[in-house]
């Protein structure tokens, strides 16, 4: 399956706009797009929006706050900047604060240099396609010009000096009690988590040790939070800990580690909430939704289980097309985005963080026992560096499609191939899953070596 949303010379991929700051993403580039967001979101919501702005910890995220709100500002919108905050908190308080539409700038688990800008509605979830589409129309196609105000009308911006306390207010009562007697290890990757975290998880009773909450522009994700749990699995199975937390860049993700520093990774953890919602009579529809590149052990577990499952294409954003399409509340990636819809518009680390330490507090059991619901197959993961042209080639490619006929017949039922150009960044990836490890690893490798010429 290739993944086409992020075509040549377009600006939006799956998950925003992502680029390397002062690099593919400029100054000038989030100044146009703040105007071009001002200009749509205006068709809909009326004369003189309001935006929500949040940011993580990156050094570019101050300067590009100042751009995209002076692009705002300049076509007569409103803006509130939240300061660091949690992709998560943009979604879910751009409804709380009655705003027209919210922006995050975070690029997420990528390293510093990067940065992005994502896009909410007024009702907190992701910007339709199509209104992506109208915002590159303006920005880079000039479809029309920026609708840019008189003096008079010029927009107004404000601070919000209490974002981080209503969202984590409300991130405590999405469980009953609280997690007092749970001693949790948790990692904040530097970025914005290092703001809430404390408060969240202390302030429900939790005895938490808190690592990598000391952000300092270019230390994001850097050999740590949800992309480097080495050294959280190494502090978590000596330290006598329930569990460890991973969070990345912008805290829309968690994975963990449990008691023994074994990692539960994205696919496990839906496993075990679906399971556990199941037994509450609480699954909706009785489906749980992963991606085509969950582990085929989240598939052999959901049917082991008798719970339906439903497969998207790559990117939450699909995971919650599918979840509101047919009113389902659980899904998310092997990654660690986890969607809890009865609670949240987006994936949400935290949240993930909390539901999982309340249902281990509810039920007495360790997290190895808990996760252990779901085998998980060998799985390889392999990145070929790629240009737009051989991403859009891809699909038609013959070479290709029949190397990897050929090798899927190898794995003889028990295994799979999937191969997909990236959404975000310049890559072709690979994923190969079956019983044998370095059978597997050669699979990926001999079709790395065909995509490479």
């Amino acid at each position: 399956m290739i993944d086409r949303r992020m075509e040549m010379g377009r600006i939006f991929g799956t998950d925003g706009v992502r680029g390397v700051a002062n690099g593919d993403l400029t100054i000038q580039l989030a100044t146009d797009i703040g105007r071009a967001a001002g200009m749509v979101v205006e068709e809909t919501a009326g004369p003189r929006p309001t935006f929500i702005v949040g940011k993580d910890t990156r050094v570019s995220s101050d300067m590009l706050e100042a751009a995209l709100a002076a692009g705002l500002c300049s076509v007569g919108a409103d803006v509130v900047l939240l300061g660091v905050v949690p992709t998560p908190a943009v979604a879910y308080l751009v409804t709380r604060y009655g705003a027209d539409a919210g922006i995050m700038l975070s690029a997420s688990h990528n390293p510093y240099e990067y940065n992005g800008i994502k896009i909410f509605s007024g009702q907190g979830y992701k910007l339709l396609d199509a209104q992506e589409d109208e915002i590159e129309r303006i920005v880079l196609d000039h479809e029309r010009p920026y609708a840019v105000k008189a003096p008079s009308e010029i927009g107004t911006i404000r601070r919000s000096d209490t974002a981080v306390d209503d969202y984590v207010s409300y991130i405590k009562t999405t469980i009953d009690g609280d997690l007092s007697g749970m001693r949790v290890a948790i990692d904040c990757a530097n970025g914005s988590a290092s703001v809430t975290a404390k408060k969240l998880f202390e302030g429900l009773g939790a005895d938490c040790d808190i690592f990598h909450a000391s952000p300092n522009g270019k230390n994001i994700n850097d050999g740590c939070g949800s992309t480097h749990v080495g050294e959280l699995a190494k502090h978590v199975a000596c330290g006598g800990y329930d569990a460890g937390l991973a969070f990345d860049g912008d805290a829309d993700r968690c994975l963990a580690v449990d008691e023994h520093g074994e990692l539960v990774d994205g696919d496990r953890l839906i496993a075990l909430f679906a399971y556990h919602l199941k037994e509450q009579g609480k699954l909706k529809n009785n489906t749980l939704v992963a991606t085509v590149m969950s582990n085929l052990g989240l598939f052999k577990f959901a049917e082991q289980h008798d719970i339906d499952t439903r497969a998207t294409r790559v990117g939450d954003r699909y995971v919650l097309e599918a979840m509101l399409a047919d009113d389902f509340c659980i899904g998310g990636e092997q990654s660690g985005h986890i969607i809890f819809r009865d609670y949240m518009t987006t994936g949400d680390g935290q949240l993930s963080g909390v539901q999982l330490l309340s249902l281990l507090k509810t039920f007495q059991k360790p997290l190895s026992e808990a996760a252990g619901l779901m085998r998980t197959y060998p799985q390889t993961l392999l990145n070929v560096h790629a240009t737009p042209q051989m991403k859009a080639a891809l699909e038609s490619d013959e070479q290709v499609r029949a190397v990897i006929d050929r090798l899927n017949g190898t794995l003889g039922g028990e295994g799979r191939i999937l191969v997909r150009a990236s959404g975000t960044e310049p890559l072709i990836r690979i994923m190969v899953e079956g019983r044998d490890l370095a059978e597997i690893e050669a699979i990926a490798k001999e079709i790395a070596a065909v995509i490479e010429g």
